[in-house]
């Protein structure tokens, strides 16, 4: 692990971290738990244990988990209609949606036309779901949706489960047996431990970033509809507001600790069981570990490959990835978040990674910062 200590300290001598943490977990044992710099823009406040961060759409892979759960636990499968259980779904088209093609954002709803949907008004979001056509044909090939990704599966868990939230079921089920420093929702009592969210710099986007940055700056692009559906919390600042951080966002709002992390994906590594305690069946991590869908995501820009709620790194024809962000293991499948963050599981390592930082990188996949540590990790 020398490696990766030695990447993580080169990232803030380099200038580019105010706070970040990484930790790994190895066969059921923490094998490497790191965290520097500052919680906040002053550097008056340092970043130690017990530090909380948001990490935007790395949200996504514990929202994802519990909505299988709940999935599961009703007897259901992938194969089953969204209208089964959510008949007001069954409008402007969508009356054959599976859940798999939502779980694998192949359900063309991507980004919402109703203005009035609000990121913090749950049932404007819900009752705009309904009414809203697929903006692409189901099964057309993934477009990812950043925001209202997350109301529907907390939907799809309140429908399932008797009107529990999300983000209660994730404490339940998860976070407390598992004793995982992460929320979907923070508690006021956590505000004071959590690190302020930094905007990126200003500067050139990367190579990768190019078509991407280039969609956003065009309003009527999926890319930019998609990033402001639904509407509000345009500015990585706004996130930091108290009733924002109390909020359960599930596509981009989950704050925690790079521990909490890479322990629930450690445990995804090794079969769904922690000390002998099973929390996802087998049939759930099938369907977390298949490959279900890759192609040119036109929200993204990019090639992207997706399971159902985590992404996976695409392959090429010959099977050998395209690109190794989540590293070298065609098994491994996580998510990363905005201006950096990202966390996964290698089922072939029994491993489970996490890196958080609070001050973001322009683009939007983890770039050098983070993936200096992956390769690190694997070297």
């Amino acid at each position: 692990m020398r490696g990766v200590e030695e990447a993580f300290r080169r990232n803030f001598q380099e200038g580019r971290e105010v706070g970040a943490a990484v930790c790994v977990f190895e066969d059921g044992e923490e094998i490497l738990s790191l965290q520097g710099g500052f919680r906040d823009a002053a550097r008056s406040e340092p970043w130690d244990d017990s530090t909380l961060v948001l990490v935007w759409s790395a949200t996504k892979a514990p929202a994802s988990a519990c909505a299988l759960h709940a999935i599961h636990a009703a007897g259901l499968n992938l194969e089953t209609t969204v209208a089964e259980f959510w008949p007001e779904f069954a409008q402007s088209g969508k009356e054959n949606l599976t859940l798999e093609q939502v779980m694998t954002h192949r359900a063309g709803l991507f980004a919402l036309d109703d203005p009035s949907a609000s990121l913090l008004d749950r049932e404007s979001v819900v009752r705009a779901i309904e009414h809203q056509r697929p903006q692409i044909p189901p099964n057309a090939g993934p477009a990812y949706a950043p925001r209202v990704f997350g109301f529907l599966l907390d939907e799809i868990v309140r429908r399932l489960s008797g009107g529990e939230s999300l983000g209660a079921r994730w404490r339940r089920v998860f976070a407390e047996p598992l004793g995982l420093d992460f929320w979907i929702g923070l508690p006021e009592s956590e505000h004071h431990r959590v690190a302020t969210m930094l905007a990126p710099k200003p500067g050139p986007p990367a190579k990768a970033d190019e078509l991407f940055i280039k969609a956003f700056a065009d309003p009527a692009s999926p890319t930019r509809r998609a990033f402001a559906s639904p509407a509000g919390l345009a500015a990585a600042s706004a996130m930091n507001a108290p009733q924002v951080r109390s909020a359960s966002l599930p596509a981009m709002g989950g704050i925690g600790s790079a521990r909490a992390l890479a322990k629930f994906f450690a445990m995804l590594a090794n079969g769904g069981r922690w000390q002998d305690r099973e929390f996802l069946a087998p049939e759930i991590l099938d369907w977390i570990a298949a490959p279900a869908a890759q192609g040119f995501d036109p929200v993204l820009q990019r090639e992207m490959a997706f399971s159902a709620g985590f992404t996976r790194d695409p392959i090429d024809a010959d099977g050998r990835k395209i690109r190794a962000m989540l590293g070298p293991s065609t098994s491994a499948f996580g998510h990363a978040g905005a201006g950096g963050s990202l966390a996964f599981a290698d089922p072939t390592r029994r491993l489970g990674f996490a890196y958080v930082m609070n001050q973001m990188e322009l683009g939007v996949l983890p770039h050098e910062r983070c993936q200096s540590l992956v390769r690190a990790l694997y070297s």
